[in-house]
C-alpha cells in the first residue's frame, strides 16, 4: 500500500488534469518514501524465507528459533536500517546541482531519472552508493535463493502429494515476486544510458515499483482461508440484501 501511494495517485492526477508538475519538496518525498517502502519490501520479504526455511527445514525448531521477540527485532532493523538507507539515498540524490531542466522522464521522480539531469561530477556518489545497493541487494537474493534450495530439497522429500503441493503453492509465488522485483530493480538502476529509452524505463519502472506490491495481497492475504471465507461472507450477504 505504501509503495503504490507514493507513486500512483500523483501520476492519475497528473494525467486527468494533463500536467507533470510536482513541487520539488514533493519530488523528494516522492523519492524518499519510494526508496524506503520497496528496501523495506525486499528485506521483510527475505525474512520471510528464513520464517519459511525454519518452518519447513526445522519445524521441531520453529518455536525456540522464530520467538516473538526475534521477530521484533527484525521487523525492528528492517524498518529501522531502511529509513536510514532512504535518507542517505534521498540527502545524497537532492544534494547535486541540476542544471539539464528540471524535467524527469518517468511517471515518478526516480533516482537514476533525477541523476540524468545532474552536470556535476558529484552524481558519482550516488551512482556508488547504487552500486553498493544492488550488491547488497543481490547478496539477500542469493540467501534467499540458498533458503529455498534447502526448502525445495525437504519438500521433494514429501510423501504426501497434498503436502508437496501445498509447500510449492505456498513459497514459489513468493519466490516469483522477489525474483520479478529483484531482477527489474537492478536492471534499471544499473543499466547503461545506451539501453535507455521511454518505453523501457517506464515498463521497468512498473515492474518493480507497481506489480509487486500490487499482487502481494492476491498472493498472501487471500490465500488465508479465514480472509477467503470473510471476503465470501461479504460477497453474499451484499448479494442478499440486493
Amino acid at each position: 500500500m505504501g509503495t503504490i501511494t507514493t507513486t500512483v495517485p500523483k501520476a492519475m492526477a497528473n494525467s486527468l488534469w494533463d500536467t507533470r508538475i510536482i513541487s520539488c519538496y514533493g519530488c523528494s518525498a516522492q523519492a524518499f518514501l519510494l526508496v524506503f517502502y520497496l528496501s523495506a519490501e525486499f528485506y521483510l520479504l527475505t525474512v520471510m524465507a528464513y520464517d519459511r526455511y525454519v518452518a519447513i527445514c526445522k519445524p521441531l525448531h520453529y518455536g525456540t528459533i522464530m520467538t516473538s521477540r526475534t521477530c521484533v527485532n527484525m521487523a525492528v532493523a528492517t524498518w529501522g536500517s531502511t529509513f536510514l538507507y532512504a535518507v542517505l539515498h534521498t540527502a545524497n540524490t537532492f544534494s547535486i546541482p541540476l542544471c539539464q531542466g528540471n524535467a524527469v522522464d518517468q511517471f515518478f521522480c526516480e533516482i537514476p531519472e533525477i541523476l540524468k539531469l545532474s552536470c556535476s561530477d558529484a552524481y558519482l556518489r550516488e551512482v556508488g552508493l547504487l552500486v553498493v545497493s544492488a550488491c547488497l541487494a543481490s547478496g539477500c537474493f542469493v540467501f534467499l535463493v540458498l533458503s529455498y534450495v534447502q526448502i525445495f530439497r525437504v519438500v521433494l522429500r514429501i510423501p504426501s502429494e497434498q503436502g508437496r503441493h501445498k509447500a510449492f503453492s505456498t513459497c514459489l509465488p513468493h519466490l516469483a515476486v522477489v525474483s520479478l522485483m529483484v531482477s527489474t530493480g537492478i536492471f534499471c538502476y544499473l543499466k547503461t544510458p545506451s539501453m535507455s529509452s521511454s518505453s523501457l524505463n517506464l515498463l521497468l519502472a512498473v515492474l518493480y515499483s507497481v506489480v509487486p506490491p500490487a499482487v502481494n495481497p492476491l498472493i498472501y492475504s487471500m490465500r488465508n482461508q479465514e480472509l477467503k471465507n470473510a471476503g465470501w461472507k461479504l460477497i453474499t450477504e451484499g448479494f442478499s440484501k440486493r
